[in-house]
């Protein structure tokens, strides 16, 4: 029998930084014309993310200014520009991103 995963792969990425990466359960963004959750196996989707913060696992959050977003074949990309609060916390190398 098939097991089914219940999770993506998440990466949020800045032009200058790597600020998440890993498997995650949900996540809750605000787009362009509405507010909206994607999780495991979400119908294809390119959208774009409006100022607020990407709610990771309803536990994470990650403050960006805007982005856009790709979600396909069970892996979400998240193109971002920062606001300093996601600045301050990107500030470490890529391999030290932050990951839950």
């Amino acid at each position: 029998m098939a097991k089914y995963k219940n999770s993506f792969r998440c990466v949020i990425i800045s032009p200058k930084n790597l600020i998440f990466e890993n498997e995650v359960n949900s996540l809750f963004i605000t787009g362009d014309r509405t507010e909206y959750e994607i999780l495991a196996y979400h119908y294809p989707l390119i959208g774009l993310v409006q100022q607020g913060d990407i709610v990771i696992d309803w536990k994470v959050r990650v403050p960006v200014r805007s982005g856009i977003l790709r979600f396909f074949a069970n892996e979400c990309t998240i193109l971002v520009e920062e606001t300093k609060k996601t600045m301050s916390a990107a500030q470490q190398p890529a391999d030290q991103a932050v990951k839950h």
